[in-house]
């Protein structure tokens, strides 16, 4: 017998609260695009604005932690840097993260080659940075040093925000594939919902977008979706077995059957994102923030979102209203 987190013949009335739902989805969407407009848009990381990560190593004999370092940075003029611990408690080894110099590039540009400019400007930036750190800490080497130009930066944000797109493309002609067209549009609104309130909390915690968000957004995209299209098929096979029954009360029954895999899968899969935001590191830990977040509001959608909108197309344009009208049922 199947281990059920929720009882058999467990009944909550989930599309009763679609109203509520839709005006807490509207509002927290609305409090996204606040905290954009608050904060002056996106805060976004080295990975789309341009920027360098330095990776060093101290000496043993050296006394040094991210707080130390994060003031001596701040002092050289170093506002953005982000300093965070490459390794286990106790490790010598940090990573350092600063925005490209805009002004700097500028000057560097009208100095010489325009192509050589971002790089030139991040050289002398980080030779500056070394130094300071050098004369107040005490030694290191240097275990890498990655740059992403704005140019470069730039194209990476376009790749991005194509690759959402196009993966909201794929789900709408997927979903209309696999059920039909009236089923579609409930899935890619869903998925939307949960990027824009995703991004909409991350941007009030003020998190940094990167590529590891951007990865997160995609996971989560794929997340939501594998829990649509689970609480669709039961809505389909239910359709196709209870011809006559009530449409709010089919689509109840179809969530409340799924309910315990929902929860099972969304609990299994926060214990694992727990584990990596609590041990992972501060390197992995904005994408497990992400994740976390996703997880949340993608398990809301699926239940109060996809539904809702399937509830309301059905109504208008299904083969429901076709009967109740006198109508011979359209076909899908």
């Amino acid at each position: 017998m199947p281990f059920e987190l929720i009882p058999s013949g467990t009944h909550i009335d989930f599309l009763g609260w679609r109203r509520f739902c839709l005006g807490l989805s509207l509002g927290l969407i609305a409090l996204g695009i606040g905290a954009v407009v608050w904060r002056g848009g996106i805060p976004m990381g080295i990975d789309f604005v341009g920027g360098t990560e330095i990776q060093l190593l101290f000496d043993d004999a050296v006394d040094v932690d991210e707080s130390r370092i994060r003031d001596i940075v701040r002092e050289a003029g170093f506002e953005d840097a982000s300093v965070v611990r490459f390794g286990e408690l106790g490790s010598k080894d940090f990573l350092i993260r600063f925005k490209a110099d805009p002004n700097q590039v500028a000057e560097m540009a009208d100095a010489g080659s325009e192509g050589d400019a971002d790089g030139l400007a991040a050289n002398t930036r980080i030779i500056q940075l070394e130094k300071a750190i050098r004369e107040r800490i005490g030694d290191f080497s240097e275990q890498r040093v990655e740059f992403v130009g704005p140019r470069v930066g730039a194209e990476l944000r376009s790749d991005g925000l194509n690759a959402l797109l196009l993966s909201a493309l794929a789900i709408l002609a997927y979903v209309a594939f696999r059920f039909n067209a009236r089923f579609a549009p409930g899935a890619v609104v869903a998925v939307i919902h949960d990027l824009a309130v995703t991004g909409g909390l991350l941007v009030l915690f003020g998190v940094e977008f990167d590529l590891r968000i951007l990865a997160a957004m995609l996971a989560i995209l794929g997340y939501s979706l594998n829990d649509t299209i689970i609480i669709y098929d039961r809505i389909r096979e239910n359709m196709e077995l209870h011809t006559k029954a009530d449409l709010v009360e089919l689509l109840n029954n179809s969530v409340n059957q799924t309910l315990s895999r929902t929860v099972l899968t969304s609990l299994t899969t926060l214990l694992t994102l727990l584990s990596l935001y609590f041990l992972g590191g501060e390197v992995i830990r904005p994408f497990a923030e992400a994740m976390l977040i996703g997880v949340f509001v993608g398990t809301y959608s699926s239940i109060f979102i996809a539904s809702a909108l399937l509830l309301f197309l059905e109504e208008r344009y299904g083969d429901r209203s076709a009967r109740e009208a006198g109508k011979k049922p359209a076909r899908a």
